[in-house]
């Protein structure tokens, strides 16, 4: 069994221009005569590795502590694409999953970006997850669209996960949220197991 780690590291982390930095505070040091280390941090709920929840652009529906779990929990795909994805390429990238047993969790390797029409695909097939190395879902400079397609879908998004030491396949998924209760999402700590 071996497995893949595909957070990213928080106080390092890539974040959406805009959204702050996390912010590290060491609040106690031993070396410094107190009974124990103790951290303190501030973060947005979408930096670095990150899921999505629907209330994220849409008022009144699911926030991260109501979706349910099996969402982030079980098999799932890796694909690899670079550029746009457009619905002939979530097609390929749907049949190549069902394939295996990864047909309702899609992670995507490389520098893609999600169109409305791959969305659209995504978002018919009713697919549990999809995951992008990006830190977000669509192109960077207007992902609302395609956000409001997957997640009016109750597709869970997975972004800023690290894939480029995975190969192609089928792995057991675990990006379980932290539980915020009320918020629109939450950072995790991403991992894929090759059983």
């Amino acid at each position: 069994m071996k497995i893949y780690d595909i957070a990213q590291e928080v106080f390092n982390c890539a974040v959406y221009p805009g959204d702050p930095q996390p912010i590290k505070e060491v609040k106690l040091r031993i070396s410094e005569g107190a009974i124990c280390n103790l951290t303190a941090f501030e973060m947005c709920a979408h930096n670095g590795t990150h899921v999505d929840a629907p209330f994220h652009f849409i008022d009144g529906e699911e926030t991260i502590d109501k979706v349910p779990l099996d969402k982030f929990i079980g098999y799932a795909y890796v694909a690899e694409h670079e550029g746009d994805i457009m619905a002939a390429d979530a097609e390929r990238i749907l049949k190549e999953a069902q394939a295996g047993l990864g047909a309702d969790r899609i992670l995507v390797k490389g520098n893609a970006v999600m169109t409305k029409e791959g969305a659209e695909v995504f978002a018919k097939a009713g697919i549990k997850l999809f995951g992008n190395e990006s830190q977000t879902v669509g192109p960077l400079e207007a992902p609302m669209e395609v956000h409001l397609i997957m997640l009016n879908a109750k597709i869970v998004l997975l972004e800023g996960i690290r894939l480029s030491e995975v190969p192609v396949g089928t792995y057991l998924l675990n990006a379980a949220p932290i539980n915020l209760g009320g918020s629109d999402g939450a950072p995790c700590r991403a991992v894929l197991i090759d059983m």
